[in-house]
C-alpha cells in the first residue's frame, strides 16, 4: 500500500527528518525499523522509517545526500511537501477462504443502508458490513476480531475478501478540505482511537447514527477509496 500526506522536512541537530502524521502500526501492522521508499519533489528516495515511541509513531530520517537530491536546500522548517510513501504489503490473512473476487464481488455497490453498531468499538466491522450488505456478526466472524481490534489494514483485507476493488493509496488529509470520491472508508480521529465511517454518493454513513449529508472535514484524518 501507499500513503499520501503532507509534511515538513525538519532540520534537527546534524540530520533531517520527516514526521509521519499517522499511526504506521494501525495501517501496516509492522514494527521496528521499516524499509520503504517515497516520492517527494518528483524524486524517488529509498528510506527507513524509524519508530519514535512504542505507539506506532514514526519518522523518516534523511541523509544530506537525500536532501541535496531533492533540491530543496536550505531547509526552512516551514514548507510542507507532498509525500507518497510506500512501505510494502502487510495484509492480514483470514482463516476463511474467500468465495469472492474483483470479477465476482459479493455485490455491486450502487446503494447503501446504514447499520448501527451494537456496542462501541465495532465501527470497522460495521463499515465493512454496510459496504458488503451483510450482518456485522458475519464480518466479525470473517475478520476474527472483536471491539477496538480492527484497524485500516484489516479493513483492506476485508475489502479484498468481499471482492471489492480499492485504491492502492490511503490519503491522509489531517483536517484539510477535500473532495471525497463517490465511495470511501473515512478515518476520523476520536480520542485515542480512530473512528471509521463510510461515504457514498454524497451521504455519510456513520455506525453511530442515521445518515447525514453535511460533514466537518476538520475532523477527517484520511480516507481510502472503494471503487464502484
Amino acid at each position: 500500500m501507499r500513503y499520501f500526506f503532507k509534511a515538513m522536512i525538519e532540520k534537527q541537530y546534524d540530520s533531517h527528518q520527516i514526521k509521519i502524521p499517522f499511526n504506521v502500526w494501525e495501517v501496516s501492522r509492522k514494527r521496528g525499523t521499516i524499509d520503504g521508499d517515497m516520492e517527494i519533489n518528483n524524486q524517488n528516495i529509498n528510506c527507513q522509517l524509524i519508530p519514535t515511541n512504542n505507539n506506532g509513531r514514526y519518522k523518516i530520517k534523511l541523509s544530506d545526500e537525500d536532501v541535496s537530491k531533492l533540491g530543496i536546500l536550505p531547509i526552512d522548517n516551514e514548507n510542507e511537501y507532498d509525500i507518497l510513501l510506500h512501505i510494502g504489503e502487510s495484509l492480514v490473512k483470514f482463516e476463511k477462504v474467500s468465495p469472492y473476487s474483483v470479477e465476482n464481488p459479493i455485490r455491486k455497490i450502487d446503494s447503501m443502508e446504514v447499520i448501527i453498531q451494537p456496542v462501541d468499538g465495532l465501527c470497522s466491522q460495521t463499515s465493512i458490513a454496510m459496504l458488503a450488505g451483510v450482518r456485522i456478526g458475519d464480518v466479525v466472524e470473517i475478520m476474527g476480531l472483536r471491539e477496538w481490534q480492527a484497524k485500516m489494514v484489516e479493513m483492506i483485507s476485508a475489502l479484498r475478501y468481499f471482492g471489492f476493488e480499492h485504491s492502492d493509496t490511503v490519503i491522509f488529509t489531517n483536517g484539510r478540505d477535500v473532495t471525497l470520491p463517490k465511495c470511501c472508508i473515512m478515518m476520523e480521529k476520536m480520542a485515542l482511537y480512530c473512528h471509521y465511517l463510510v461515504h457514498f454518493d454524497g451521504v455519510f454513513y456513520d455506525p453511530n447514527m442515521q445518515p447525514f449529508t453535511e460533514y466537518d472535514m476538520s475532523k477527517l484524518m484520511g480516507y481510502l477509496e472503494v471503487k464502484v
